[in-house]
């Protein structure tokens, strides 16, 4: 009964929630279902008569109304998926975003002018748009500011910044400044960010262990599909292939669910309009090793195709794990260059810190405070800060100063922050209170990175771990096979029963399921390298090393695998 009670309570959630997200689309909810719903629902009916009366195939008209299926169950709950997207991007940015609010705060300015100013910040993506909408209510539509704020609360799909809009909304009824209230929210926010951010980690600890469990049982599941049917006399190739698909779909679920769940904190800033020479380097890199990939791999085709005769025999991993080694070469440039980024964000606090500090106590300008600070020892950010120094120092653009310090140092909370930090400076902002607050923010980014990246090296150990494994299981799979089909036993003797009654090998194409085995190398590879990308929130192409990385630890695998179990069973 409890189990049937709490699957109506999900269902009447899922339905609550399709109903306000049909609620809160930017279109009518009728015009949606004339121009969406309608159409799609036609289309379902058309597939479904199809399938009964038309003379297609017996695949074709199983998958026609399948088809139909798919579209309308797209088409109704579109909406919500477009509520979720936003409601995704809401709390992605909300952290930034009232800490950009805070930071404009406490400066001289009128606290609509914080509001228009952040709301015109489209790298907060939804929530400077929910600010741009409070704006245009008040501006717009003569709404107190405590009114919009409220009416807004009503309608983001974000729980945690409907709860944010109602308290702003009630403490600027009460008469409290914005200012106040922003400095009191900052410490609750920074706090539930990190329960929030430590909570996804630990999901992230259970998410392992499924995947672990998953990928043994899937393992388990190809082994058994390569050896039984040589008992069975089923089809092996099929059963393989078969293993295989649900083998590729578990890993591509498990890859968008620790996509989906990982926090939201890019590394890098990589911008269109300027390129840093560290961005020209990792674009050379990428050439460089695309080609000699391209290279290896036409001279590795050519050489097993052709069967040209080398000094040595060189085992058929080894042609599928060559031409993917120059990849390291990306990989490894990539790697060191977001190490220099994180060092440098370890260092930007202390930096912000003693420059608002300093500014201050001297009652001096930027420039002046530079001027000694560049001498100072902030690891690999201290060229950064001379180089900032020197082109405030050449008078032009403080603006285009500030951006390039960013640019050179390729780091997404530098710029953030950095350019909160010139707003609020030029709008009157106290230096010492401005340092203060973004060091604190960044200093507890920094720490929950490091609490993500030892989180990391443990997932990057178990699937290290499940690569060699299931490589080992497939091939020695293979080699019994192999093995039971060269031999070659007279039973006709006993009882009248030969040998090809008992295993079945005809059926048996080794050479295809080699390749399909290696196949599954080659992708599990690929995911693998991926979810540990992801998982650290590193730029893609660290995913390379990896990638490469894994392709040869499960190729020497299965060659020491085939070797060993080859020699072991023939003695």
């Amino acid at each position: 009964m409890s189990s049937a009670g709490g699957k109506v309570a999900t269902g009447s959630a899922l339905l609550a929630d399709l109903i306000a997200a049909y609620q809160h689309q930017t279109i009518s909810t009728r015009r949606y279902l004339l121009i969406a719903i309608l159409p799609a629902t036609i289309f379902f009916l058309v597939t479904a008569v199809l399938a009964f009366y038309a003379s297609f195939p017996l695949i074709v008209r199983v998958m026609l109304p399948m088809l139909g299926v798919l579209l309308l169950a797209a088409a109704i709950g579109y909406p919500k998926i477009e509520r979720d997207q936003r409601r995704v991007d809401l709390e992605n940015n909300f952290h930034l975003g009232v800490t950009h609010m805070t930071v404009l705060a406490v400066t001289n300015i009128d606290r609509m002018e914080v509001l228009r100013t952040v709301a015109l910040e489209d790298e907060h993506g939804e929530f400077a748009k929910e600010l741009r909408r409070v704006v245009e209510l008040v501006d717009g539509w003569n709404q107190s500011l405590d009114d919009a704020f409220r009416r807004r609360a009503k309608a983001v799909p974000s729980e945690p910044v409907a709860d944010f809009f109602e308290r702003m909304a009630y403490t600027l009824n009460a008469g409290q400044s914005i200012e106040s209230f922003l400095l009191q929210e900052q410490s609750v926010m920074l706090e539930k960010y990190q329960t929030v951010y430590e909570s996804t980690l630990d999901n992230l600890e259970v998410l392992k262990d499924i995947y672990l469990s998953m990928i043994l049982s899937m393992t388990f599941a190809l082994v058994f599909a390569v050896v039984l049917p040589i008992l069975t006399g089923t089809n092996p190739t099929l059963t393989v292939a078969i293993v295989l698909v649900m083998f590729f779909f578990v890993q591509l679920a498990f890859a968008w669910l620790i996509k989906a769940m990982v926090p939201y904190d890019p590394i890098w800033f990589l911008p269109s309009e300027v390129k840093s020479s560290a961005e020209t380097r990792l674009r050379y890199s990428l050439i460089v090793g695309a080609g000699l990939s391209l290279l290896l791999l036409i001279i590795g085709s050519y050489s097993f195709i052709t069967g040209l005769n080398l000094p040595i025999s060189i085992p058929l991993p080894v042609y599928i794990a060559l031409p993917l080694t120059p990849l390291l070469i990306p990989g490894i440039i990539f790697y060191t260059e977001e190490q220099r980024i994180k060092r440098r964000d370890q260092e930007f606090p202390s930096f912000i810190r003693a420059l608002g500090s300093v500014e201050s106590a001297k009652q001096s300008t930027t420039l002046e405070v530079l001027r000694t600070l560049r001498h100072k020892d902030f690891g690999p950010l201290t060229g950064d800060i001379n180089n900032l120094y020197k082109r405030l120092n050449m008078r032009i653009n403080s603006d285009l100063a500030w951006h390039l310090f960013a640019t050179d140092a390729n780091s997404y909370l530098i710029q953030k922050f950095s350019e909160m930090y010139l707003h609020a400076r030029k709008m009157g902002g106290r230096p010492a209170q401005l340092g203060d607050l973004i060091g604190k923010n960044m200093n507890v980014v920094n720490q929950l990175r490091e609490r993500r990246r030892q989180s990391t090296i443990t997932l990057t150990g178990v699937l290290y771990g499940i690569t060699a494994a299931a490589t080992f299981a497939f091939f020695i799979g293979l080699e019994i096979v192999v093995l039971l089909e060269g031999m070659d036993i007279n039973m006709d003797a006993q009882g009248g029963m030969s040998f090809d009654e008992l295993i079945h090998t005809e059926s048996y194409n080794v050479a295809m399921i080699e390749l399909m085995l290696y196949g599954v190398i080659l992708f599990n590879g690929l995911i693998s390298a991926m979810l540990i990308r992801t998982a650290d929130g590193g730029h893609q192409a660290n995913a390379y090393i990896h990638f490469v990385t894994l392709v040869w630890l499960a190729c020497i695998t299965a060659i020491v695998t085939t070797r060993l179990v080859g020699s072991f069973l023939s003695v």
